[in-house]
């Protein structure tokens, strides 16, 4: 725990850093329907072929005009849905954390967890180590 560091800092820092973290975990769900909706118009596609093979051209027709391909929301596939997360939102928020951590915390991250670590461990204890370089 850095010098001089209140716990109420070390408190907002926390909230913070959670925040981030949430951020980060929506990310990844963005991520997954990134590479779910990829899967899906591929597979779409090979229901077209599918559809055709079957005799059914006019509707295959319909659907790989319309739909294969299809942007997700105007002008994006989710490649530039996630693109656009990245640089607009989730690097902003990831630079506000680090420049927080950096002006009231030298930098240190997860002060919060590691000051619930210190209260909830069995000082001495094997398997309770404060940090990685004490386990013997």
């Amino acid at each position: 725990m850095p010098e001089g560091v209140s716990d109420a800092t070390v408190d907002a820092l926390g909230a913070l850093s959670e925040a981030l973290e949430t951020t980060e975990r929506a990310r990844g769900h963005l991520y997954t329907f990134h590479q779910l909706t990829g899967e899906a118009d591929l597979a779409l596609g090979e229901a077209v072929e599918k559809l055709r093979a079957a005799g059914h051209a006019e509707v295959a027709d319909r659907i790989a005009t319309d739909l294969v391909g299809r942007n997700v929301i105007p002008g994006h596939w989710t490649f530039q849905v996630v693109e656009a997360y990245d640089d607009t939102y989730w690097s902003v928020f990831r630079e506000h954390e680090r420049a927080a951590r950096e002006a009231l915390a030298g930098g240190v991250r997860h002060l919060f967890e590691a000051r619930m670590k210190q209260e909830r461990r069995t000082a001495g204890r094997a398997g309770h180590e404060a940090a990685p370089e004490d386990v013997r």
